[in-house]
């Protein structure tokens, strides 16, 4: 359901802007069941430093790569503790999974979904997956982390946490689900500690490795043509696939073979599904440029006795 309202909010033709108008009633009652749930709820506080890294829109906002910077700054001047929990969007599995623990990846990424597997890889950190974060947030304290992660929560409004909402440079629709883009009400945000603009609070850094002369673009992220901006002119096409998919190998080779490509171009979150498949890949790496005063208030929250 989400994969189609992302197409009907970055891709609109006529027909999709009519299912939107359609569904406005729907929206305001979704928009008003959110903001009641987070008049009735109260905060809950686990006794553990806890960041929030969200959105109010559905797609992809950047939310993974924060987490990766974050996790990777705290470890670097802390040595913390640190566990990355998510809900593991996309994943084969069901409950809660420990994806690594203790430096060890215990699961494949079938089973994790590919944010966490990417973030397994990526950082000095544990990972769990879990549909229940209060459930997860317990069993990483038990496991001694005095820093937790928490992606995609800031509904969440049961958990008393630090909430970062990330915002692309410029979205124009304010609807709430089904008839717009965002999951709460646009004044939601104001409920956040921090919200950043992509562009003035941070920008990506995209770099392209073993880079060919003959590329096919290969992927499966929501809103791919965010990645646009950063594709090489020279790109013989694209096969892309509905968020959080997985690849069939043949079906690949196929594409290849039908585009005379000499390599296939991924994202990070896509090379974590392509372990096994032998195939010459160039990476599209990405990194977020952060500004340092975002560091600062986030130390200053950790450092900062309950």
């Amino acid at each position: 359901m989400i994969e189609f309202f992302e197409r009907v909010y970055y891709n609109p033709n006529w027909y999709h802007r009519l299912i939107s108008y359609t569904l406005l009633p729907l929206s305001f009652i979704y928009g008003g069941v959110n903001f009641l749930k987070t008049k009735i709820q109260r905060a809950e506080n686990y006794g553990v430093k806890i960041i929030s890294i969200g959105n109010i829109l559905v797609g992809g906002s950047g939310k993974t790569p924060f987490a990766i910077e974050v996790i990777n700054h705290f470890y670097r001047k802390y040595n913390a503790n640190i566990t990355y929990i998510s809900r593991g969007y996309g994943r084969g599995s069901k409950g809660l999974v420990w994806v690594k623990r203790d430096s060890i990846i215990l699961t494949d990424v079938v089973r994790s979904g590919d944010e966490a597997m990417l973030v397994s890889k990526s950082c000095n950190c544990n990972v769990i997956v879990s549909e229940d974060r209060k459930k997860a947030i317990l069993e990483a304290k038990r496991d001694g982390a005095n820093l937790i992660i928490l992606d995609d929560a800031f509904s969440k409004v049961g958990i008393e946490k630090f909430d970062i909402i990330l915002e692309p440079e410029e979205y124009k629709n304010s609807l709430t689900l089904p008839s717009g883009p965002l999951r709460e009400f646009r004044y939601a945000k104001k409920r956040a500690h921090l919200v950043l603009k992509e562009g003035i609070d941070f920008k990506r850094v995209v770099t392209i490795k073993n880079r060919t002369d003959y590329m096919l673009l290969v992927t499966a992220i929501a809103n791919p043509s965010r990645l646009d901006i950063n594709l090489p002119k020279n790109l013989l096409g694209k096969y892309i696939l509905k968020d959080h998919s997985y690849f069939n190998k043949d079906k690949i080779i196929e594409k290849m073979e039908a585009f005379a490509a000499k390599s296939i171009l991924v994202t990070q979150k896509d090379l974590v599904k392509l372990d096994n498949f032998n195939l010459p890949i160039s990476l599209m790496e990405l990194r977020l440029d952060i500004n340092k005063s975002i560091f600062s208030k986030l130390e200053e929250y950790y450092e900062t006795e309950d």
